[in-house]
């Protein structure tokens, strides 16, 4: 479906303002999260099983989205699944039972999951409509939400309770995505349900042996990132012994440097392979990772500010190498012989998804059984396991899209996939 000239900017800013707050939402509590493990009374090792099994909730919706697509449209079910990622927001901190956070928790992983694929939905719906790809542009304002979340609350932990800056910034989030729903497309801009799907269906159990290569350089690349999210301010906190201002820092500058990482994609790119750009960026990457923590907890003891300040130089880096990693596998998607790329994607990150949540409940419980140090080493090692498959993917495709290398640019541990 075409649309008319004077509603593509202001259907673009919408999709932005729309990526940009569900950032600010989701990274909100990030940065807060030692408080939820003390207000549970939980464990480390509970925690990781808590946030892994919550996690599973991100693939129901995988069943029927779909379908609610293609019946209403995308415009609302995005309405009504912000309204209730929002209010779900807002509920968090008040569990002090793990059943009950973990109601709420998997109850926000399926309204998040099914907000994501409606958005993105609509996001590839309009990219196609004007013939112009801009979906770098919006998982980069999703990101920049996410970095603004995480140095914002971090600034007013110190002196804000969690249940009044839970409440705060949820409200906020929901003035700005009601504001945005006023300008997103129109049913009869929106052609989900109008367009039958015309490719044929592979079997999982035919899929070619490149495509799992790539769904495990996928989980490889994107675990690094998982972990600093779920774990660095809990690091901060009780191996710097950092106060939750400052215990929020290392985590925004990891996602800042990732931004400006992504951003340059598509200058980097004009001359060289995003598949090598990931391999070169975990070679440092990794390294960076490593020094970051092996040299903050070796000197938190003896000079706080030197660890502090290292392990933010350090995370910099590393988030600059990790940036291009993830979009690399997705790109690669494309040139998986045999398999539609749609399906290609869905498939790896279905596949990720799974493996993700079994690894954050493995994660939980390194760190509870060995220490924070000792555990970190695992996604070190994920880091360069993710740059050796890249080496492999960029010996095998010696061109890539270029289109297709910035069409799924997962700038967060958000997927881009239409809806069939």
């Amino acid at each position: 479906m075409k649309i008319a000239e004077n509603r593509i900017k202001t259907v673009q800013f919408a999709l932005a303002l729309t990526f940009f707050t569900q950032g600010v939402a989701a990274l909100s509590w990030i940065p807060r999260i030692p408080e939820f493990i003390h207000n549970l009374g939980v464990t480390k090792e509970v925690w990781g099983v808590l946030i892994g099994v919550g996690g599973i909730g991100a693939l129901v919706p995988l069943v029927f989205t779909n379908r609610l697509v293609n019946k209403f449209g995308t415009t609302p079910i995005i309405k009504f699944t912000a309204v209730g990622m929002c209010l779900l927001f807002l509920a968090l901190p008040y569990p002090t039972q793990w059943w009950l956070f973990l109601t709420l928790h998997f109850s926000l992983t399926v309204i998040i999951s099914t907000f994501n694929i409606a958005l993105n939905s609509q996001a590839v719906n309009f990219q196609q409509s004007i013939g112009k790809v801009i979906l770098s542009s919006l998982h980069g304002s999703w990101s920049i939400g996410a970095a603004c979340s995480a140095a914002v609350t971090g600034v007013v932990a110190t002196f804000t309770p969690l249940k009044v800056q839970m409440l705060v910034i949820p409200l906020i989030c929901l003035g700005l995505f009601f504001y945005a729903f006023t300008k997103l497309l129109k049913p009869s801009e929106d052609s989900h349900g109008k367009n039958k799907p015309k490719e044929k269906t592979v079997s999982w159990l035919k899929s070619p042996r490149y495509l799992w290569l790539l769904a495990f350089g996928l989980v490889a690349g994107m675990w690094p990132e998982l972990v600093v999210m779920d774990w660095s301010s809990v690091y901060s906190k009780e191996i710097l012994q950092l106060d939750a201002s400052r215990a929020a820092w290392p985590y925004t500058i990891f996602v800042a440097s990732m931004i400006v990482g992504r951003f340059s994609i598509t200058k980097l790119t004009v001359k060289h392979s995003i598949n090598k750009l990931s391999m070169y960026g975990a070679m440092f990457g990794s390294v960076a990772m490593a020094l970051a923590y092996f040299l903050s907890a070796t000197l938190a003891e003896m000079n706080q500010s030197l660890a502090l300040l290292l392990f933010c130089i350090f995370f910099a880096i590393a988030g600059l190498g990790i940036s291009s990693m993830v979009p690399s596998f997705y790109s690669a998607a494309g040139h998986v012989k045999g398999l539609p790329t749609p399906a290609a994607l869905s498939r790896m990150t279905l596949f990720s998804s799974l493996v993700a949540i079994f690894a954050r409940m493995a994660m939980g419980s390194m760190i509870e059984r060995w220490s924070l140090p000792i555990a970190m080493i695992f996604p070190v090692v994920m880091f360069v396991i993710a740059g050796v498959i890249s080496g492999v993917v960029a010996s095998q495709n010696k061109k890539l899209d270029k289109e297709q290398a910035l069409a799924y640019p997962p700038t967060s541990p958000v997927s881009a996939i239409d809806v069939p």
